[in-house]
């Protein structure tokens, strides 16, 4: 057996190895940390999350002249003030339903009793039960019962009777008034201690924010002040704003929970309104925990099902229109999180704090993402946590497209259209995923068979949105796709090609009518045929009809056979650099075959100026010069137009001229 020689790593390989085990280890402390030390780290959270919420209270009693320290320590006594008479009312509550639970014992039993006489089969389910009831016994009796007792050799004298053990009972002393009071304080101790280090962190946070705002800066880079400090102040701006607002809506949420409880006649209403604002800071599940217990006490209050039926009502109808007509009207449609950061995030922080984790997850991971959309070095939370997508829209588009998936790529970009137009999306989405793919191609990472691969997956897509035109789209239902909604924030409105005229043939001149007046050539390889697919379905959704041909249309071999009847403009697609020799033939050979024909040379690569596109178009000896599919739509539609300027036609170097300014 012969052994492959080991392949030594690079010292780049080894860099990475050791940051990521480096990076691995720095976690495990952190969680550790957090864990063991979350009698300290969790009134530490709550003191940053109250700072978030009173701190637009306190810049309010600001502009009003207050001077600082006061407007601190006046709105802290009135936020831990109104806790603490929330918090008694929370007691008085409870105390009173316990009080009142044994009362409703004979209504469960009447209901369990009703319920067992209207189920089906009630006479086999009780004989099933009575009969595992008596194995039950016979299996718990001692098999030695009768066995050991010794034989009586007088029938007629009966066995003593055994001797039952004799009860005994432990009196402790009465504890003194010392003892009573240390009982009674004891249990107080803890939460007393908690609520004393959430003040005073929350009065230090509040009196020193720039201050930490500031060391902040310098353990996140001050290479880059303004920005640093701009991107830090919106980030607390908007945290500030966002869990006010849920404090609020929640609030209100809970108000109008306990007065429809109290009005259905649940008791304790008030309890069930402060827990159900409470819950509902726990995603997805908060509100249904927070419906079961008042559920579960109408069963027990109402002999009948009114009750119960009431209540559930309540919040099937509370609920949605809080959480999806009122919550997207304040603050969007959701806080920033993906659905399975939130749901991970729930599962992590309750796994470390227990129940308060629960409650905190949610407003403590949103803090993390919105430092990691300002902060660079934090970026990773934002891309592990945050709701928009962790590529960009042309990466997102040249996955799809190595994957095989036009299909999907065409319905983003159908979502896309209803806000943008569709030379936006192929020059701002499309095209640049073609740009990635040829560089992918330049260093060797795509085989022939991948390069054929996403030419087929274009073709299919570009297939796909074959019926959509380019007109303006009406803008009357906006996108919810998070990847479309990401790809129309990189579009502006007003792009230089969004509003591209789409041609009747009325408006065409007479020979622009035939069958297909654009022919679209590819010049070297797969990646330009696939750009070329696109221009042919752009320039086809503007009322001129095109056809595509591959690169190898343009051999000499070829070029003699390729069908021209018709054609009036021909455009020639290269995303590579590497080869002016190629394009100076390529041209000079389409203008044998096609002398009356315009040229348009197709140029289409990333950090490329206007300067060396002219040189370009002059050494290729090309008509025009393309630097976008948007322009090159834009010279066809210029040159087919029939009520355009006489001049237009015989001089192409003028619209060209045109163009580039």
């Amino acid at each position: 057996m012969i052994r492959q020689p080991f392949k030594a790593r690079t010292s780049e390989e080894l860099v990475a190895l050791l940051g990521a085990v480096a990076t691995a280890i720095l976690a495990v402390i952190i969680i550790a940390t957090l864990y063991f030390g979350r009698e300290i780290f969790i009134p530490i959270a709550m003191a940053i999350l109250l700072s978030f919420v009173l701190a637009p209270l306190v810049g309010l009693l600001q502009r009003i002249r207050v001077p600082r320290a006061i407007a601190v320590v006046s709105v802290v006594i009135l936020a831990f003030g109104l806790i603490f008479a929330m918090g008694s009312l929370l007691a008085s509550q409870l105390t009173q339903l316990a009080s009142d639970l044994p009362r409703y014992q004979s209504t469960i039993s009447d209901k369990i009793q009703s319920f067992r006489d209207t189920t089906a089969g009630r006479g086999t389910l009780e004989r099933a039960s009575g009969m595992l009831k008596d194995l039950s016994k016979e299996l718990d009796k001692p098999k030695d019962a009768e066995s050991s007792q010794p034989p009586n050799p007088i029938p007629s004298l009966k066995a003593p009777a055994p001797l039952s053990p004799v009860p005994v009972e432990v009196r402790q002393p009465d504890p003194g008034a010392l003892e009573s009071l240390r009982a009674l304080i004891s249990p107080l101790l803890h939460p007393l201690a908690t609520t004393g280090i959430i003040i005073i962190f929350v009065i230090f946070i509040l009196l020193q924010r720039e201050d930490l705002r500031n060391r902040l800066i310098r353990l996140a880079g001050s290479h880059d002040l303004q920005r640093t400090t701009a991107a830090l102040d919106d980030a607390a701006s908007r945290l500030s704003r966002l869990f006010l607002i849920q404090l609020l809506l929640n609030g209100t949420f809970g108000v109008v929970i306990g007065i429809g409880l109290w009005l259905i006649g649940i008791p304790s209403a008030i309890l069930w309104g402060i827990l159900a604002a409470v819950l509902r800071f726990v995603p997805y599940i908060g509100a249904a925990i927070a419906a079961a217990f008042p559920l579960a006490l109408a069963v027990a209050v109402d002999p009948g099902w009114t009750m119960l039926l009431w209540t559930l009502a309540l919040f099937l109808v509370v609920e949605p229109v809080v959480g999806h007509v009122i919550e997207p009207m304040v603050y969007g449609h959701s806080t920033g999180l993906s659905p399975v950061a939130v749901v991970a995030s729930a599962t992590f922080w309750t796994a470390l704090w227990g129940p308060i984790g629960l409650v905190l997850a949610t407003p403590l991971t949103v803090c993390l993402v919105v430092l990691g959309r300002h902060v660079e070095r934090l970026e990773f939370l934002d891309v592990m946590f945050g709701d928009r997508p962790a590529l960009s829209p042309p990466e997102i588009f040249y996955q799809r497209m190595l994957a095989g998936d036009p299909t999907e790529a065409a319905e983003k970009a159908e979502e896309f259209l209803k806000e943008r137009s569709l030379s936006s999306y192929y020059d701002e989405v499309a095209l640049k995923g073609l740009q990635l793919a040829q560089a992918d191609s330049e260093r060797g990472a795509l085989d022939h068979e991948r390069l054929a691969k996403i030419k087929d997956a274009v073709a299919e897509f570009a297939s796909d949105l074959a019926d959509q035109d380019d007109r303006p789209p009406p803008k009357v239902n906006a996108t919810t796709d998070a990847e479309a909604t990401s790809a129309v924030e990189s579009v502006a409105e007003d792009a230089p090609y969004e509003n591209l005229p789409v041609l009747g043939t009325s408006e065409l001149l007479p020979e622009w009518q035939s069958e297909h007046p654009v022919l679209c050539v590819a010049g070297r390889s797969l990646i330009d045929e696939a750009a070329a697919i696109m221009l042919g379905q752009l320039s086809t959704a503007h009322g001129l009809k095109a056809r595509v041909e591959a690169a190898e249309a343009l051999s000499t071999a070829n070029i003699f056979r390729l069908e021209t009847t018709g054609v009036m403009i021909v455009c020639l697609v290269y995303l590579d650099l590497s080869a002016p020799a190629h394009m100076r033939y390529a041209v000079r050979r389409l203008r044998r075959k096609l002398p009356q024909a315009t040229i348009i040379l197709g140029c289409w690569m990333k950090d490329i100026d206007v300067g060396g596109l002219e040189r370009l178009r002059d050494g290729a000896r090309a008509d025009l010069m393309a630097a976008s599919l948007g322009e090159a739509v834009k010279l066809c539609i210029e040159l087919a137009r029939a009520d355009k300027p006489s001049d237009m036609a015989t001089k192409p170097e003028q619209l060209s001229a045109t163009t580039a300014a």
